[in-house]
């Protein structure tokens, strides 16, 4: 993989780049669509290449691993043939969903032993074995096994857990640098910043990360609870320790708001499920503030979803018509609303990449974040 950065904000850490792949190039800032298991849920991969225009989409690790399992998607030729999808896609270790299982993983130096939420059965990740996976899904981007600490934690569990994952990043780079991608195509590792939202920590990990010259890095454990003016504080610390010519991935973030506050804070890559997860439970992104269409003044609302023309579908349906197939909990509801949604954020992308070439980031920046917090 190779970054190159096109254009800085002149007033922010905005910066435009572009980010080559053997699957094609993506320019950043980008926001990743999440294909969970092998899929956006409720969207095609026709939709997610013609209408949403998505460059890169994200598999989750522990789910493919869990089912189908790496022996089918080995049979298939790696996930990219399993799903007929012929872009980049990035792979995370599967360590956030181990964490999130709780009483049902135990964390050890050896790695996670959990048991699936699927049928009981008992499975160890490793910082090797998160590799090799990985290695069989076959996605252009890979990243590295971690503790993501919950919040609110206490220093000393934030600063024991940062010791663990700096102790199996170091084992999952050596194992990925001594193992083989295996469809043809180029495979990279992304180590992740963690430490909580302790200042001092996070200046460690970001110091330590850096030190490792990857070809991209991510930041981790954020927007697991802590209030916004927190995670702000964190990346800003993180951004300003990463090297300035590799892209920064921050991990599971957000909020159309989060992701442009995060951009000025010089974040290139994002991902996160609110655009589908919310949409298929009516509430809409849109250029004017967010919509819940289940709400009754849109009962016979006939104007266009988003009438500014941000998404093709948003202007193809009318409100009254999407919140009558919503309440009426019809699956073409939960479509309409998932695909504008995703095409939204990634036309977001578009016009901050625009505006920071054109060095009008800040201003626009002010003005669009009024409308992006807006409830209509």
């Amino acid at each position: 993989m190779e970054f190159t950065i096109d254009h800085k904000d002149l007033y922010s850490g905005a910066r435009a780049g572009t980010l080559k792949t053997d699957h094609g190039e993506i320019p950043s800032p980008v926001f990743m669509p999440v294909g969970t298991a092998g899929t956006v849920k409720g969207v095609s991969q026709k939709e997610l290449k013609n209408s949403i225009q998505a460059k890169i989409i994200l598999g989750n690790t522990y789910h493919l691993f869990l089912r189908p399992g790496i022996d089918i998607i080995e049979k298939a030729g790696g996930l990219h043939k399993f799903i007929a999808w012929d872009k980049a896609m990035l792979t995370d270790s599967g360590g956030y969903q181990v964490f999130s299982l709780s009483g049902n993983r135990k964390i050890t130096e050896k790695g996670y032993a959990f048991q699936s939420h699927i049928d009981g059965s008992r499975h160890i990740f490793t910082p090797e074995n998160v590799v090799d996976i990985q290695r069989s899904i076959g996605s252009d981007i890979t990243m590295a096994l971690d503790e993501c600490t919950p919040y609110p934690c206490d220093f000393n569990y934030a600063k024991n857990s940062l010791g663990l994952t700096h102790r199996w990043l170091k084992r999952g780079i050596k194992h990925f640098d001594s193992t083989f991608p295996k469809y043809g195509h180029n495979q990279t590792f992304f180590p992740i910043v963690q430490g909580s939202v302790y200042k001092d920590l996070r200046k460690e990990s970001a110091t330590f990360v850096s030190s490792l010259n990857r070809e991209g890095n991510a930041i981790g454990g954020l927007s697991v609870g802590e209030p916004e003016e927190e995670m702000y504080a964190m990346t800003d610390v993180v951004t300003s320790i990463l090297p300035e010519n590799k892209p920064r991935y921050l991990m599971g973030v957000g909020t159309p708001a989060n992701i442009i506050e995060s951009v000025a804070l010089g974040v290139d890559m994002f991902d996160c499920v609110m655009p589908t997860r919310n949409g298929r439970n009516g509430m809409l992104f849109t250029s004017n503030g967010i919509i819940n269409i289940r709400n009754q003044k849109w009962k016979d609302d006939f104007s266009l979803i988003d009438p500014s023309g941000t998404t093709e579908i948003g202007s193809t349906y009318s409100k009254a018509y999407l919140r009558h197939l919503i309440i009426s909990k019809e699956m073409f509801g939960a479509q309409i609303a998932s695909i504008h949604n995703l095409g939204f954020y990634v036309w977001l992308m578009k016009e901050t990449r625009k505006n920071i070439i054109n060095n009008t980031f800040s201003t626009w920046k002010n003005q669009i974040l009024l409308k992006l917090r807006n409830r209509l």
